[in-house]
């Protein structure tokens, strides 16, 4: 594990920062990327107390398809795309725009895809890219159409990639409703609400860390056996 470098994409902040400080105290080399940075910035500093390997940042958009290309030498044995672009990502149907759809679809879907086509290719026998899923695939609600969709389209190119990029892993990690930063904005002041109700509905009785989704990515990439799989990090969502 010690001589293996990973790529976080969407590591600033959230479950890539989460994943980061994971991938860290194992001893891994990592590299963070992410649009923003002086969220990167923040996120190294964060990151520097962590012990082991060295800690990389580079802003990348992962829907420019020059700047995924840019990384395609940097010698990554597994890549992680956590990636979103939530704002804007839900309205009702009649106020959806085209521009609004084609953004939630660059991030989730085309860059994903991108990155497949540029850094996937190179990754070496035991390698991995694991993409990000979401619970709305599975249970979408009223406002979600593009969300569930893009969601949804990851599983099944993670399906077609395991077998395009063997003996290279693809895999989804599907999280549930999560305490992230990215709530501050979808539900503002009314976050602890959203999050308490929900929490009263699933079977484990709360919604998840950053480090219940960061625990689950560390099981896809360790697991050599697993590919074309979906893990799903929801606390019983799908059964409620």
């Amino acid at each position: 594990m010690t001589n293996q470098h990973v790529l976080v994409i969407g590591g600033s902040s959230g479950m890539g920062l989460a994943l980061a400080g994971a991938l860290l105290e194992t001893g891994r080399r990592v590299t963070i990327a992410g649009r923003s940075t002086a969220r990167l910035a923040a996120a190294t500093a964060q990151l520097a107390a962590s012990p082991g390997a060295p800690l990389r940042a580079v802003p990348l958009d992962v829907g420019v398809e020059d700047q995924v290309a840019a990384l395609a030498g940097d010698g990554f044995d597994h890549v992680v795309v956590t990636a979103a672009d939530a704002v804007g990502a839900y309205a009702p149907l009649p106020d959806f725009t085209l521009d609004a759809a084609r953004t939630v679809l660059a991030t989730k879907v085309l860059g994903p895809w991108l990155v497949a086509k540029h850094l996937g290719t190179a990754l070496p026998p035991g390698g991995s890219l694991t993409f990000t899923s979401g619970i709305a695939a599975y249970r979408p609600g009223p406002g979600s159409s593009m969300i569930a969709t893009a969601n949804g389209a990851l599983e099944a190119l993670a399906r077609t990639l395991a077998l395009e990029l063997a003996p290279a892993r693809v895999n989804v990690v599907s999280p549930g409703w999560v305490d992230t930063p990215i709530w501050d904005t979808l539900a503002g002041a009314a976050k602890p609400d959203r999050l308490a109700a929900m929490a009263s509905r699933l079977p484990v009785g709360r919604v998840g860390t950053p480090a219940d989704v960061a625990q689950a990515f560390l099981a896809v990439l360790d697991n050599g056996f697993m590919t074309g799989t979906v893990v799903h990090v929801d606390g019983g969502h799908r059964l409620v």
